[in-house]
């Protein structure tokens, strides 16, 4: 995989350009597009920037946080706060995502999307309210895992760092999690998978498969 160095503010405008002009093949009016990647990766900076490079060309987006809908503590940390296989199959409520997110955003959907659905700070639900986006406007989903559970995207981003340096970049309280995230690079291949991969293990030097 080859990759040419870019900056932030260009790689923002390059994925806006090329995602201005997307047609689902279902017939949704509303592209579904994923930033994946681990925490270290920072996915959710780069959905914001492609937010706003969207905006500027008018179309709507509304950036979703996969981890407004983690499920709560009691049901994920049943087998302790450092379990990987629970981080990696149980911590996120695909179920919500499935029908507060992407069932919205079907053919014949209404396109009102809840942002968030729990809060793991306080463990007890957001309320936040509903969000309609236009017909044309674009869900931008971040996250980590994203790639292994059938969500249907349009597009997708992989934020990809190595080894090491997601290592590095990773918190000490979240080395744990390294393991879940090496099984995602080898079960779901999600830098073969995705429609663009972005190299980020310096955080000031991005690199992008163009």
């Amino acid at each position: 995989m080859r990759f040419e160095a870019i900056t932030w503010e260009r790689l923002a405008d390059a994925l806006a350009e090329r995602m201005s002009t997307l047609r689902p093949a279902d017939g949704s009016p509303w592209p579904r597009i994923a930033f994946d990647g681990p925490p270290a990766g920072r996915p959710g900076d780069l959905a914001e920037r492609v937010a706003q490079a969207l905006r500027l060309r008018g179309r709507a987006a509304l950036v979703v946080g996969a981890e407004g809908f983690l499920r709560p503590a009691s049901v994920r940390l049943e087998h302790g706060r450092r379990d990987v296989d629970a981080y990696y199959d149980g911590w996120f409520d695909t179920g919500a995502l499935w029908r507060e997110v992407f069932g919205p955003l079907e053919k014949d959907g209404t396109g009102r999307v809840l942002p968030d659905l729990w809060d793991p700070a306080v463990d007890r639900a957001t309320r936040s309210p509903y969000t309609t986006l236009p017909p044309g406007g674009l869900l931008l989903l971040h996250g980590p895992l994203l790639l292994k559970n059938w969500f249907p995207f349009d597009f997708a981003v992989h934020v990809l760092l190595t080894p090491g340096a997601l290592r590095r970049r990773t918190a000490p309280e979240e080395q744990w999690t390294l393991p879940a995230h090496e099984r995602y690079a080898a079960e779901a291949g999600p830098a073969e998978a995705a429609d663009v991969v972005v190299r980020a293990d310096d955080p000031r030097r991005p690199a992008w498969t163009g």
